[in-house]
């Protein structure tokens, strides 16, 4: 019984984990969820042909990029995490508590 992730989903994830969601658009673009929950897609210059929950019903890799604490000068070396749908989809449906007490890949 898998769970079914919506945008939703994903925008109130980037917000709770203060992170950067990407995720590549079948015409080459890529959508960018900002911590504010905000999907943006950067390289839009006119009124899209598609609609984005279609677009992200077919994206399987998803990248998150944490992001520089305010006032922080040297930041901590952070790289981006690449997950795929599955792990994504859990992530997303993981309760807000749990979510602040689970730590990605600390052992880096």
């Amino acid at each position: 019984m898998s769970q079914v992730m919506t945008l939703g989903d994903l925008r109130k994830l980037a917000i709770r984990k203060q992170v950067k969601i990407r995720f590549p658009l079948r015409n080459g673009m890529e959508c960018v969820i900002g911590d504010d929950g905000v999907a943006r897609i950067p390289d839009l210059k006119a009124q899209p042909d598609f609609k984005l929950e279609d677009e992200f019903a077919e994206a399987a890799i998803f990248t998150l990029e944490p992001l520089t604490p305010v006032g922080q000068k040297t930041p901590p070396k952070t790289k981006p995490v690449t997950l795929g749908r599955a792990e994504m989809t859990a992530m997303a449906s993981q309760s807000p508590s749990a979510v602040a007490v689970h730590d990605d890949h600390d052992d880096e």
